[in-house]
């Protein structure tokens, strides 16, 4: 992308768009995205200006927000924002950027936890707080309990339900259940750590952004898995639910992992891509 001293935004946003077609599936989307976040406006008004020019400070900072997104680093990381369930949530380096794929976990929370109905939530390794701000949002009689082990995440997650007035999280410093020694919830959900360790992907694209402690788990990427599974049966009520999200191919295992300790009625649900990414299942009476 040449220095130029003027340049439209259609003209930008397709300069933009080549110059990323090699890093990244999504190139005009991060295009539109990014250009939007540094005209601090949203996507639906550049389409309305695409003659307008930009003026060189706002060229300039596109032209670095470009080339950090060519250097692989995620559009969430650059803009520090990143839309979930609906929600703008803010994200930093020190958080996983919230995937699509996870929607899954919180829609078949959903569709066990009547609306009316007072219960009790977990969401262990809760990140931004994607998931718990979802279920807090669409279940306001919930009382949520969100944990993670890093203070940084936990510090984002706050700043995430104090933006968005979700007043019925609660949020908690804990490694999976150490923090929580007595406590009993109505159900436990959690997008766990659960890449192998030896796993190309961790060293390609926007994963080398993102903190490793919130993506790789072991050498079959199950012990965050195996953990949350065997210790949440002590912190569920008599037919409380699991409910785990899990790699492409980590299905049998974790349903395995679910039989081993006494869970019942085990349901699989798969991502909008037909794969299947999520167990729920009940703690036996």
């Amino acid at each position: 992308m040449g220095a130029i001293r003027t340049i439209s935004i259609a003209e930008a946003i397709g300069a933009a768009e080549t110059d990323l077609a090699r890093a990244s599936a999504t190139a005009r989307l991060d295009s539109e995205v990014l250009l939007a976040a540094v005209c601090h406006r949203d996507r639906s008004w550049l389409y309305g200006h695409t003659d307008s020019t930009l003026d060189p400070a706002t060229w300039k900072d596109f032209r670095r927000a470009i080339a950090r997104r060519a250097d692989g680093e995620p559009v969430a990381h650059i803009t520090g924002l990143r839309e979930f369930w609906s929600i703008t949530l803010k994200v930093t380096p020190e958080t996983l950027v919230p995937r699509p794929d996870t929607e899954t976990l919180v829609q078949a929370a959903l569709d066990v936890v009547p609306e009316d109905l007072e219960v009790s939530l977990l969401d262990a390794g809760t990140g931004s707080g994607a998931i718990a701000l979802a279920l807090a949002r669409e279940r306001p009689r919930a009382a949520i309990t969100a944990t993670d082990v890093s203070p940084a995440a936990l510090e984002v997650a706050r700043s995430n339900a104090l933006e968005h007035e979700l007043d019925n999280i609660r949020f908690v410093k804990s490694d999976w259940f150490d923090g929580l020694e007595g406590e009993i919830f109505d159900m436990v959900v959690s997008n766990p750590p659960y890449v192998p360790d030896n796993d190309e992907h961790l060293d390609q694209g926007d994963c080398r952004f993102e903190p490793r402690l919130a993506l790789a788990a072991g050498e079959q990427g199950l012990d965050a898995l195996k953990i949350i599974i065997g210790q949440a049966p002590a912190h569920l009520t008599d037919g409380g639910r699991l409910l785990v999200e899990h790699g492409y191919d980590q299905r049998d295992r974790v349903t395995d992992l679910m039989r081993a300790n006494a869970f019942a009625d085990i349901q699989v649900f798969e991502d909008l891509a037909g794969v299947p990414r999520v167990v729920s299942a009940q703690r036996g009476y």
